[in-house]
């Protein structure tokens, strides 16, 4: 049996860190939500985006989720309630 390359140590060595990132999202994951946006929304969230400095659109979703359960139900009824 010969030595393993560099390369081939590499390639080795990045494989199992893919296996262990899609190993660690299988147990974070809950699920996965695909979400179509009109002009005018996608244009408030990258607005919204830009006032926090926030980068990704999840990273502003995930935080306005939890930042939602936090209201008391009067305060988000308020929130949600159309104009």
């Amino acid at each position: 049996m010969t030595a393993k390359t560099a390369a081939e140590r590499k390639r080795e060595e990045r494989e199992r860190k893919k296996l262990k990132e899609e190993e660690r999202l299988a147990r974070l994951l809950s699920r996965r939500i695909e979400l179509d946006l009109f002009h005018a929304t996608d244009a408030k969230l990258v607005h919204s985006m830009e006032r926090t400095d926030i980068e990704e659109p999840q990273d502003l979703i995930t935080r306005l989720i939890h930042g939602a359960d936090r209201l008391s139900d009067e305060a988000l009824a308020e929130l949600i309630r159309l104009p």
